[in-house]
């Protein structure tokens, strides 16, 4: 018998202003429940991936997600569950359907909603709402997948591609950037930077500030600094945490494959989050 947490996702959607924001609460004919969107991971599926699929599934909604909002855990039988959420933003509305799993979808206010709801714990997700500006614009910084060793690559190591573990996480990091719906994509001009943006676009712009024998402590972080759309940024492991830390951020090495999410109002960062692909 797996001891293991039921790893689930999903996100308290919201639309409108931000200072009057309404949020999206479902219906679960099954449980006769009032709730937030969100379901299981597939199996290898990311937990970001996962919140939004589950909401497009539930609410017919694609959203941006904003900074991670407290996880939830409790006891589902004699197993422990996790679900991670989000703040999401409304992107694009198609016209809800109801369905097996929810039949019904109400836009509330934060004080209707948390009447309706069921659950105490999504009474706490509305409460941790304002706790940090729901208009945030994500930079997400990525360290390069995995390719393989140094030592044993004999030609120029910009030339050094991703291996089979690296592509792996590659394909895993596009189902996870649509989050964050990027309008800049910037990388190191390394191959294995430039391949593991490629899954998700190859509209990458390639600069040499961001390359481990090229990057400078001050102009590297003016370069990123002055993004001021939803940008992806992928570098190197000798880059990322200083980077990081001029930025705002927390100095924290990052693993191969792995990345940061800087959520920013102007220059300010209001959240950071980190993961592993």
């Amino acid at each position: 018998m797996t001891t293991d947490p039921i790893l689930a996702a999903g996100a308290v959607v919201w639309r409108g202003e931000e200072s009057s924001p309404e949020v999206a609460v479902v219906h679960r004919p099954r449980y006769d429940d009032w709730t937030f969107p969100k379901g299981k991971l597939e199996p290898g599926e990311h937990v970001i991936a996962a919140a939004l699929r589950e909401v497009r599934e539930e609410t017919g909604l694609t959203v941006t997600l904003g900074r991670a909002l407290p996880p939830v855990h409790y006891l589902l039988g004699t197993r422990l569950k996790r679900v991670d959420y989000w703040a999401g933003q409304v992107a694009a509305e198609d016209p809800f359907t109801p369905g097996d799993e929810v039949d019904e979808l109400r836009w509330l206010s934060p004080e209707r909603a948390r009447d309706l709801l069921t659950y105490e714990w999504d009474a706490g997700l509305l409460r941790a709402l304002p706790a940090a500006p729901l208009d945030t614009v994500p930079l997400v910084l990525v360290r390069h997948g995995s390719a393989g060793s140094r030592q044993a690559w004999h030609g120029d190591d910009a030339l050094r591609p991703l291996d089979a573990e690296g592509r792996a996480q590659a394909a895993t990091l596009a189902t996870v950037l649509p989050a964050y719906r990027p309008r800049t994509v910037l990388s190191s001009p390394s191959l294995r930077c430039v391949q593991t943006l490629e899954p998700y676009t190859r509209d990458i712009t390639r600069d040499a500030l961001l390359a481990e024998e090229s990057q400078d402590p001050r102009k590297t972080p003016a370069l990123v600094g002055e993004l001021t759309g939803p940008a992806v940024v992928c570098s190197h492991g000798k880059v990322l945490p200083g980077l990081i830390a001029a930025l705002g951020g927390t100095d924290r090495h990052l693993r191969k494959g792995a990345f940061a999410v800087l959520h920013r109002v102007g220059e300010r960062v209001v959240s950071v989050e980190h993961h592993e692909t």
